[in-house]
């Protein structure tokens, strides 16, 4: 069973994904319960896990307990090398593309390769362009990077077009964790029509709304974090 292939089978089919982002540092895990209670109302097809910081304890733990509760694919979106654990389904193998500190674009990679080697992840290559959103975000601030600038759509074309050509399997246009504005809906459109490859839009995305704008444009899987960890009825 292939993960990435039912991404692809989806967008096939015309269907469109939603993951929902929970942030280990976030969840508690005698909240878990409730937490997946309110996942099984909403349409969420994926779960995606990780954070920027987070380098606790319980990672596996919450991972294990998710799994008691859901019977959707999680997907790891490491902050960084140590976010790895075998009791999830697949790993977004994320490079930092819109950035140029080796740190995030090849040497966080490097540090996961013997833990990797261990699992039976799904590795999904992921190229991640960090997008501007209004304000500085964790990802900024833990990369030491600078986003793309919110306007320059051909920037952001061309990285993602460069991404394909790499290899990757995905693209996903981050605003970011707490991010005031969401991705322009221009870029989405013009990196949906620049790429073969499936288009991830997650970060400011804050009302149903801005969900339904976001498919629109030609997202094929948006990500909600921060507006279901604020409202858990956010899709009721």
């Amino acid at each position: 069973m292939s993960f990435y292939q039912d991404i692809l089978d989806s967008i096939q089919a015309k269907k469109k994904l939603l993951a929902i982002l929970i942030d280990p540092e976030k969840i508690q895990l005698n909240e878990i319960s409730l937490l997946c209670e309110n996942i099984k109302k909403s349409p969420a097809t994926h779960i995606f896990f990780g954070g920027s910081t987070y380098d606790g304890n319980d990672f596996n733990q919450i991972i294990s307990e998710l799994k008691k509760h859901l019977e959707l694919p999680i997907f790891l979106f490491p902050g960084d090398f140590n976010q790895i654990s075998e009791e999830a389904d697949a790993l977004l193998f994320l490079s930092l593309l819109s950035g140029r500190n080796s740190e995030y674009l090849i040497d966080q990679q490097i540090k996961a390769v013997e833990k990797l080697e261990k699992t039976n992840l799904e590795i999904i290559p992921t190229a991640y362009l960090l997008i501007e959103s209004g304000t500085e975000t964790a990802v900024e601030r833990v990369s030491n990077t600078k986003p793309i600038p919110k306007n320059d759509i051909e920037l952001a074309t061309k990285t993602a077009k460069a991404a394909e050509y790499l290899g990757m399997k995905l693209v996903y246009l981050e605003a970011g964790s707490g991010a005031k504005e969401a991705v322009n809906l221009e870029m989405i459109k013009k990196v949906k029509d620049k790429v073969k490859i499936p288009v991830i839009v997650g970060g400011g995305i804050r009302s149903k709304e801005a969900i339904k704008n976001a498919f629109s444009a030609g997202a094929d899987l948006v990500v909600i974090g921060t507006a279901f960890e604020n409202d858990n009825t956010f899709f009721y």
